[in-house]
Formats: C-alpha cells, structure tokens, sequence
C-alpha cells in the first residue's frame, strides 16, 4: 500500500521559514520523481516542485523560485521541502505525490503565513 505522510507544517509569519517533511512507503520511492503540489482555500491544487529520482534535478513554479528548495534522501524514503521568505499567498495544505497533478498525493500539512 501507497503511503505519503506529510508534517511539518505551522503558522508563520510573513519573511519566516518552515521544512516539510514526507515519508513515503509501499512503492520504490528512490526510482521516481516526486512532486509538493498546494492547495490554497477556496483554489484548485497547484503544483509547486518536482525532483527527479536522484536528485540532481529540481524545478519549481515561478513565484517560489529561489524561496523554496527541494529535495529528498532515498535511504530514508523522505522528500522534503524548505520554505523560506513566506507570503501570505503561500498559504494553503501542501501535499507530497507521486504525480504532478497530485492525483497520488498524501493527506496534507497545513502552512499558513499570517502576522
């Protein structure tokens, strides 16, 4: 069985920082890219990263560029996600998946950026 377990989420504060973290089982996570997708209240899910299977390639959407980074550690089947600089529009559930469009996704962490 697929699972995807995301914490670290939180309430922070405009220009603050918060790491997600997700633990992945049930499929072998060191062979695929995987992907944060958000969801903002009352929006669709949007993807937010992707990282290929090793590692060496990361991609981001354009307004969190240079402010979020990527990444994973295959031995310990986890992917995580750093958030720095906040805005307020980053609010919304983050979800790890196995998909871009986050049809194979965890149950989320909540990150809300408020002051």
């Amino acid at each position: 069985e697929v699972q995807l377990v995301e914490s670290g989420g939180g309430l922070a504060q405009p220009g603050g920082s918060l790491s997600l973290s997700c633990a992945a089982s049930g499929f072998t996570f060191s062979s695929r890219w995987m992907y944060w997708v958000r969801q903002a209240p009352g929006k669709g899910l949007e993807w937010v990263s992707s990282i290929s299977a090793g590692g060496g390639g990361t991609y981001y959407l354009d307004s969190v560029k240079g402010r979020f980074t990527i990444s994973r550690d295959n031995a310990k089947n986890t992917l995580y996600l750093r958030l720095n600089s906040l805005k307020t529009e980053d609010t919304a559930m983050y979800y790890c998946a196995k998909d871009s469009r986050g049809l194979s996704r965890g149950q989320g962490t909540q990150v809300t950026v408020s002051s």
